[in-house]
């Protein structure tokens, strides 16, 4: 017998498209997808088995019992189905989040996060792939220390599809050149210092890496120069007064700009694939193309606290945004948010960066920079969508079918027929969320699956929430029972 999920009724969003429908699911990959009512009467059926899940719905999906039901039907096939129906009726179905741009702390630094914690956490927020950054401890800067990071994976489990591009340093051109001949497809390139010490400063190593790598270069970017100025200029100014609120002093827009300024021209000189990351300033949107996505060799990210905070927030919580580059203005953050409807941004990511809480509560100049918001992001641009910033339809493109597209990942972030089925399920943004009696998911201790255990969001409401997220077919997190324990997540293919 044969097992088999029904996802039916829900409102499917994809592609463009938006339409009630269902999704028939069979052996990690979706088999048919189709509007309106599942036939089942389909000649390749002939036994139906119902169960109804209940985690995303409270009423039982129609035509079957609330327990188990059998129902034959005649067809020519002659086989056995068993079927898994999921009631997503009144929910909004979409394909699982691509977050191109986390940090899961694994290995050296798993006090503040680790491959299975983070990626727990991801699944609880309708992520079901990352792409995972280099700058652990040891950062994966060698072939061999990212062979070590995949054994990790395999080993520990990670409930999300996972890919980790290797690090570039001043120094470490040799591996890069190997990574590319074995058909490596992303480095990630600091050129502003940032957790794991992997600052890459040297001209000449940025024109042989801009010159030679075949495959995407992920680059962080800020001036290192201008940075230090402008920290012993505020030292000196502030000494131990200063606060967060400087932080967009210091990692300036100025930075930003002259750093991004810089790998783009690059990139033109060389026609190098280029990804940009977290950018988030209204300035450096002038070095962006608008169109689309697979018409590029420059993208650029857009990260959820661009998005979501501005430089106002720091009074209330300081260095809980404290993040690399530094949330900016009110006036960025709507450009930002602007861009990405015009196609001058690309994608939605994160830069999920989970510290301790005591390393947090440190003074300005001894604390961290980065923010957990993996578990959260789809939630918060579901808000977005409800204030009219985007469309349902731009944000899966964003989310979902975009870091597919860039970086060229096979058979995900796409509702289609023989891609893996990675599926999230949703409750819609209420249209009484800002009523206090609404049902909002509000972050709290008891919800918050970071390692860290703690949010910058704490306290939000949100006017809707994940109840269901599939990985490879497999029910990966559900809302009344939570995170599954026996579901692995798979190398992504590309």
């Amino acid at each position: 017998m044969t097992s088999k999920i029904l996802i039916s009724g829900g409102t499917i969003i994809n592609e463009g498209q938006k339409f009630v429908g269902y999704i028939l699911i069979d052996d990690q990959r979706i088999t048919q997808i189709g509007e309106g009512e599942y036939p089942f009467d389909h000649p390749t059926e002939t036994y139906l088995e119902s169960k109804v899940r209940r985690c995303c719905a409270d009423r039982s999906f129609e035509g079957a019992d609330s327990t188990d039901s059998t129902e034959k039907r005649e067809g020519a096939a002659g086989a056995r189905f068993s079927f898994e129906i999921i009631d997503a009726r009144g929910k909004i179905v979409l394909p699982g989040v691509i977050d191109a741009h986390v940090h899961f702390r694994e290995p050296g630094l798993t006090e503040k996060g680790d491959m299975l914690s983070e990626s727990a956490a991801a699944v609880a927020g309708g992520v079901t792939s990352v792409i995972e950054m280099p700058n652990t401890r040891p950062p994966a800067t060698s072939l061999d220390e990212l062979d070590r990071k995949y054994k990790l994976a395999y080993s520990h489990g990670v409930y999300t599809n996972f890919e980790f591009p290797l690090g570039v340093t001043n120094d470490n051109l040799p591996e890069i050149k190997k990574f590319n001949f074995s058909g490596g497809q992303i480095v990630k390139l600091f050129n502003g210092s940032s957790t794991g010490n992997m600052l890459v400063d040297d001209p000449h190593t940025m024109s042989a890496l801009f010159a030679e790598f075949g495959g995407i270069i992920a680059a962080h970017c800020e001036d290192e120069t201008i940075i230090s100025s402008n920290t012993e200029f505020y030292r000196k100014q502030l000494g131990n007064r200063a606060t967060a609120a400087v932080h967009p002093l210091i990692r300036s827009a100025e930075a930003c700009y002259v750093a991004t300024a810089r790998a783009v021209e690059l990139a033109d000189k060389y026609g190098t694939r280029l990804h940009v990351c977290h950018v988030s300033t209204e300035r450096e949107l002038s070095l962006f193309q608008q169109g689309r996505v697979a018409e590029k060799h420059i993208t650029a990210e857009a990260c959820i606290p661009h998005l979501w905070f501005s430089d106002e927030d720091y009074a209330r919580l300081g260095n809980l945004i404290k993040c690399n580059p530094a949330i900016k203005t009110a006036q960025d953050r709507e450009s930002l948010r602007n861009a990405l409807t015009i196609n001058k941004l690309d994608l939605i990511a994160t830069d999920h960066a989970p510290h301790t809480l005591a390393e947090k509560q440190r003074p300005y100049w001894d604390a961290p920079s980065g923010i957990p918001m993996v578990q959260h992001s789809l939630p918060a641009m579901l808000e977005l969508v409800s204030q009219g910033v985007m469309t349902l339809e731009e944000l899966v493109e964003k989310m979902c079918h975009a870091p597919a597209i860039r970086f060229g990942i096979k058979e995900r972030g796409f509702l289609r027929t023989g891609y893996k089925a990675d599926i999230v399920i949703v409750e819609p943004v209420a249209k009484c969320a800002k009523d206090e009696n609404a049902e909002n998911e509000k972050v709290g201790p008891g919800n918050i699956l970071y390692k860290c255990g703690w949010s910058p969001l704490e306290g939000t409401k949100f006017g809707s929430k994940v109840t269901l997220t599939l990985v490879n077919g497999q029910v990966a997190y559900d809302a009344q029972n939570g995170v599954a324990s026996d579901v692995n997540g798979q190398k992504l293919k590309f």
